[in-house]
Order: structure tokens, then sequence, then C-alpha cells
């Protein structure tokens, strides 16, 4: 029946085939990118993650550009970098014209629907049906959505409100907070403990909804004609993490199960962004990346095209590399209490981080850092550090006051605690990676400062006097 629809189809650009995958994306809210058991933390349950892994191929080196909601999700969406697309501020909207995954698909003949979390804008730019009830996953919704018509392909993203702040889904008493393992970039203290035990309790609640799309995929007969991906969004609201340009800010989760074309139970070291997943569905779909109009122009090709390109072969097993570098830019214009005017760019290569830091003068805070009066892990950091203890010295200082550059070993410090900027023997590799973001902010449009000044604040920022 697909090659009826073909036939009905002959017009548009490129014509609806037999063997075109449904695509099926879930995306986790504010999960930093190895906190599941696949990924390395024993501590945490995921079983059904656990199991997509083994069925699909888990990227070790995939990257969002921004570690916040608004500006990842719609990168993800439209294969363009924050900065160009417009959305690079939280609680932001593409520009106007501005075209994403449902364009894209739809012109293929896919229907494309969405259950859950929106976070982006105009309406215009994002046309997904609606599978969502008052904010949440519907998994009857997302059923009928499946199971509609199996002559017509499907995209179907599944985007959680969990485990975003404030943790209070799942159970906490599945997790002995004496016994967890507490990172080196955070601070190991009880209140720690019981903030992890309580995101570890929503990532494994999390994960009972991975098994939940899961099981409506595979129960309805579509598993082996689907691509079906998790992705862990950016880094948990803890310091280190969200709103910061370090590994666990940027670094996401990335597994892709797509029976009789990627091995099951495979690793991929090599790096891959955000602004690439949508270039390598359209790709797994028949479509020419190259040729697709984004609706904005300043690609890197000198087009209208994507920022991204297509990690298809990566997929197939047929290349083991695919970028030699992967960018951040993170803007506190949007953030909720965040600092006026703090712009963070990076340039992250396989062993190096170079993040600049353009107002460094000024005091990077946000709602986590204005906690006065509550009792919280960071406030209990604070009264710690205040009262000798060196490690929390050490992060709540690197976490309120940044020098100008950061370089990090990433192979000998992969949670980014030993600054080396100004040590004489990586002059060469920080003065090249230094020339690979400037060209990138190039190709952007981005001119660091003033394109701060340009992005709207969010209702909480006052202007410095």
């Amino acid at each position: 029946m697909r090659s009826v629809i073909a036939c009905f189809l002959l017009l548009l650009p490129t014509a609806l085939r037999a063997d075109q995958p449904n695509v099926v994306i879930v995306l986790a809210d504010d999960q930093t990118w190895n906190d599941s058991g696949c990924y390395g933390n024993r501590d945490v349950k995921t079983p059904n993650i656990d199991q997509l892994a083994e069925a699909g191929m888990q990227f070790t080196r995939c990257f969002t550009a921004t570690a916040m909601c608004a500006p990842t999700r719609q990168q993800l969406y439209t294969g363009i970098f924050p900065i160009r697309n417009g959305a690079y501020p939280n609680h932001s909207q593409v520009k106007v014209g501005t075209r994403s995954i449902v364009h894209h698909f739809r012109q293929l003949g896919y229907r494309v629907g969405l259950s859950g979390k929106k976070h982006f804008g105009p309406q215009k730019s994002f046309p997904f049906e609606n599978l969502t009830t008052d904010g949440d996953l519907d998994l009857a919704k997302i059923q009928e959505f499946v199971k509609r018509d199996d002559s017509q392909p499907f995209v179907l993203v599944v985007t959680s409100h969990s485990p975003h702040l404030p943790w209070s889904e799942g159970d906490p008493t599945k997790y002995d907070a004496e016994k967890l393992t507490v990172p080196s970039y955070l601070v190991d203290l009880p209140a720690t403990r019981e903030a992890l035990t309580n995101y570890y309790a929503e990532i494994t609640d999390f994960d009972r909804e991975v098994g939940d799309v899961m099981k409506a995929i595979d129960d309805h007969g579509h598993r082996d004609e689907t691509i079906f991906i998790y992705t862990s969004e950016q880094g948990a609201q803890f310091p280190h993490g969200k709103w910061t340009c370090y590994d666990n800010g940027l670094r996401t989760a990335l597994i892709v199960r797509w029976p009789g074309h990627v091995k099951p139970g495979s690793r991929s070291s090599a790096m891959v962004q955000y602004v690439d997943i949508l270039p390598t569905l359209l790709n797994a779909a028949g479509v020419k990346p190259a040729a697709i109009k984004t609706g904005l122009p300043g690609a890197p090709n000198g087009g209208s095209g994507f920022d991204g390109y297509s990690f298809l072969p990566v997929l197939l097993g047929n290349n083991k590399s695919h970028r030699d570098y992967v960018y951040g830019a993170h803007t506190t214009r949007g953030i909720i209490q965040g600092t006026w005017n703090y712009p963070i760019r990076s340039v992250r290569s396989r062993n190096f981080k170079l993040i600049w830091n353009l107002n460094y003068t000024e005091r990077f805070r946000n709602i986590l850092t204005n906690s006065a009066g509550k009792e919280d892990y960071w406030t209990a950091w604070k009264k710690a550090a205040e009262e000798g203890d060196e490690h929390a010295q050490k992060l709540v200082n690197m976490y309120r006051t940044r020098p100008e550059y950061e370089f990090y070993n990433l192979e000998r410090d992969p949670d980014e605690l030993d600054n080396l900027a100004e040590d004489p023997g990586y002059a060469q590799p920080i003065q090249k990676l230094k020339a690979e973001l400037s060209a990138w902010m190039e190709q952007q449009g981005d001119q660091g400062i003033a394109t701060e000044d340009a992005a709207k604040p969010h209702r909480t920022q006052k202007e410095p006097d």
C-alpha cells in the first residue's frame, strides 16, 4: 500500500519509499549523560535503557550545543545550531520561517506526532500532531498513533518531564543514600546524597516510560521497521552540569536501535552532535540532507541547509569517526535569576576542551546559586566551604568565578576540574582550538557579548546598575 502513496506523492521533491523506516525519539529532561546502567552508573536502575543498548548502538561521545532545554530541543528538531536558528537563550524560539523535522518528514509522506514537553516555538516551525494530555505523556494516544495506519510511516517524538527538578516522581526508598557513589564533581555531603537519591528515583521512573514506549512499538509489530532512539538531553541541574559548557552539561547519552541495520550491542566513540541527528534520520529515509532547505541562510556550505550532517555510515558500521570537533554556546539571559550577560563558548576535540568565558569579570549565578534561606545541597556546599572543606571550596569557587579561558585534558581529567589554560606545555592545542572556535562562531554569526546583548532576558533578570 505504501507504493500507492508513493504514486500519489510523485510531485514532491522526494517520493515515499516502501522501505522508509518509522522513527521514534524518546527524550529525557535533564539527565546527565552517564546516569544509566549501560553508561557506567552502578547505582541508578535503568533496565529498559540498558535493554535498548543491548539491542542497538550506544554512542559515548554525543553532544548538545547548549545545556538547557529550549535550545537543545530546537537544535535537535531543526538540525541547526542555537545561535543560527535564533533559539539560544532558554525559553526562546527559532526565527520565523525555520523548518523542522515536522516539515521535512511530512514532505516524505510521514505523519509526525509529539507526546510530552514542548518548549519550542513558534508553532508554525513545529506543527507536530499533538499527542499530549495536560502537558504529560499520554500512552493511550501514543498507542493509537502507532497503530493508526500501517500503510503510512510515522515519526513519534516522546518528551518526558523527567528527571527535571523537583525530582518528585519515582520511589526514592529504592535507593540507599549511604551506599551511593558520589561523583568527583559533587561535594560528598548528606544533602548531596539525598538529592542524588531523589534524582535517581526519577530516572528510574523515566526508564519505565522508555519501556512503555518500546512496548507500544514492539507490541504493534513495528520493531523491525523502526529506528528507535533514546537520548538524555543535557546534564542534570547540578553545578558543573546544566547551564554550563562542561561535558557533564553538554554531553548526552544516545542509543539507536534499528534491527537489521544497526549491530546489536555495539558502541561508537564517534563524536556527533544533536544537529546531526535530523540529517541522519532523513538520510536513513532515503533523502540527501544537502538537498534540504531549512528556511534559514548561513549554513556551513553557504546555503540554507543544516549545520549538522549525517552519521548514517557510523550507524551502519561503515565508519568509526564523524566529527573532529564539537561546539558549545551558552547564554545566561534566558535563565531564571541568571547573570545579566555571561556568554560562554566552547570547542572540544576527542582529548581536549577549550572554554571561553567572554564576560569573566562578572560572577556566574542562576536559580541554583541564589538559594538564600533554602536548606539544599548548594547551601550545604557553601557552608562546608566556609568551614574549610577544600573540595567544597574548589567546586563552589570555580562555579561562581571563572577565568577568561579554561582548558582541560579530557583523558587525564574527564570531570574538568584541573584548568590548564596557563600551562605553557599546552600552548599549541590551545591556539588550535581557539582558531576552531573563532571559525565556528563566525559561521554562526555569533558576535559574543553583542549576541548576548541581543537575547531577551528572563523576566526575573535585572540589568546591573
